[in-house]
């Protein structure tokens, strides 16, 4: 079909035809940039904590005046490891979806030149250890040498593991067991890796979603350390266990102040943790179900308008022979070309938008994949709304179009 006669009928309707093409750029903008946040939100939530969750729980202290850790771990671990149905309890800094605790930058070489990231240190005694259930998939497990005294904040020269995901940073393409890096005075040596292990708050540190894995595991004595604590159950049971190991910790430690907020089943955190992402997630398809709504009753209103004012010429043109099938086509192909510079302006304030999101919110590059993505759903869209207007011009009769002029 020739699109000379379409062209020039827009241009005898430059306003609507202007406000219809930048509705469907701005929903082209917006679908893209949203669908790829929600993508990115989703992806967050499915991420794997390295923990078998159902079967783990919390109990956290928030404060302790004149306790003595070795003193309070003794009685902690012992209320918790009385209650029938405990598997397994240790003494530890942090969980994933927890309270954060020791953030610190690293660098692969001792004079600090060559920054390598921000991970979180978690620092695990050995029954912590064999509570979660870790294991390295590569490196060599701890031995009883290797669990020392904290100095202020780490030990001073440790073998630790780290995840995958953070060696693969620090070493791209390269084997990471054995290597070595620093944090000021603070020395590691790489004795495993693990395959995942997620920070207390992966996706909201200062490395985004990219370094939501970014772990190191350091060994310590448990008189090192106290106030977070770890058991294992059946994940049957630990529902009631988690809160009768509150109960009983609070009873065992009565000088002590529980933090409720932190003491509970693992997964129970990591739902709260996510709370924030899936409203997000759920306002983002609000806000793209609402444009593609605006946007396609936009475009059955113009299209709906276009065919009363051109009521003659349809029955001028059935009159000459047009078919249906060409008022079909006619008024398709015309929201074609509309959608075509909707879309094409949207992809272009869609990137932009994007390079704007990556400057003041950290925000990862948007894939270029969810262009065509964005084009592909606006081009259905126009053309399913615009098939019923387009279906009422194609059924028109010539007598009747022509009586009407």
């Amino acid at each position: 079909m020739d699109i000379r006669p379409i062209v020039a009928a827009l241009s005898r309707h430059r306003v609507a035809t202007s406000l219809i093409v930048l509705e469907i750029a701005l929903a082209c903008a917006v679908l893209c940039n949203a669908c790829f946040l929600i993508a990115g939100r989703l992806a967050l939530m499915r991420i794997d904590s390295g923990l078998d969750a159902p079967s783990l729980a919390v109990v956290a202290l928030r404060g302790c005046d004149g306790c003595v850790n070795a003193d309070i771990n003794a009685r902690v671990l012992a209320a918790i490891r009385g209650l029938p149905g405990v598997q397994a309890a240790g003494v530890l800094n942090a969980t994933p979806f927890g309270i954060r605790d020791a953030d610190a930058g690293v660098t692969l070489d001792a004079e600090g030149r060559h920054f390598g990231g921000v991970p979180h240190f978690y620092t695990f005694g050995p029954d912590a250890i064999q509570t979660l259930g870790l294991r390295p998939s590569q490196g060599r497990g701890f031995e009883a040498a290797d669990f020392q005294p904290i100095e202020n904040f780490l030990p001073t020269d440790a073998e630790v593991w780290i995840t995958e995901a953070f060696a693969a940073h620090l070493w791209p393409g390269e084997p990471a067991v054995g290597r070595e890096f620093w944090m000021g005075d603070y020395h590691f040596r790489v004795a495993g890796l693990l395959p995942h292990f997620a920070r207390p708050n992966p996706g909201r540190s200062e490395n985004g979603v990219a370094g939501a894995q970014w772990s190191v595991i350091v060994p310590v004595r448990d008189e090192a350390q106290s106030g977070v604590y770890a058991l294992r159950a059946d994940p049957l049971d630990l529902p009631r266990l988690a809160i009768a190991a509150r109960d009983a910790v609070a009873a065992a430690v009565p000088e002590a102040v529980i933090d409720l907020g932190q003491s509970r089943p693992l997964s129970d955190l990591r739902a709260r943790y996510f709370e924030r992402d899936r409203a997000m997630a759920w306002l983002l398809l609000g806000v793209i179900a609402a444009m593609l709504l605006v946007t396609a009753l936009g475009i059955v209103g113009l299209a709906s308008f276009w065919v009363q004012q051109r009521t003659r010429q349809i029955g001028i043109r059935r009159a000459l022979g047009a078919t249906r099938g060409d008022i079909l086509r006619y008024f398709q192909l015309e929201n074609f070309l509309l959608a075509g510079l909707g879309i094409a302006l949207g992809m272009a304030l869609a990137y932009g938008g994007n390079l704007l999101l990556m400057r003041h919110f950290e925000l990862a590059r948007l894939p270029l994949s969810y262009l065509p993505l964005g084009a592909a759903l606006l081009w259905l869209l126009g053309q399913l709304a615009v098939l019923g207007p387009a279906l009422r011009a194609a059924a028109i009769s010539p007598a009747i179009a022509t009586r009407s002029a």
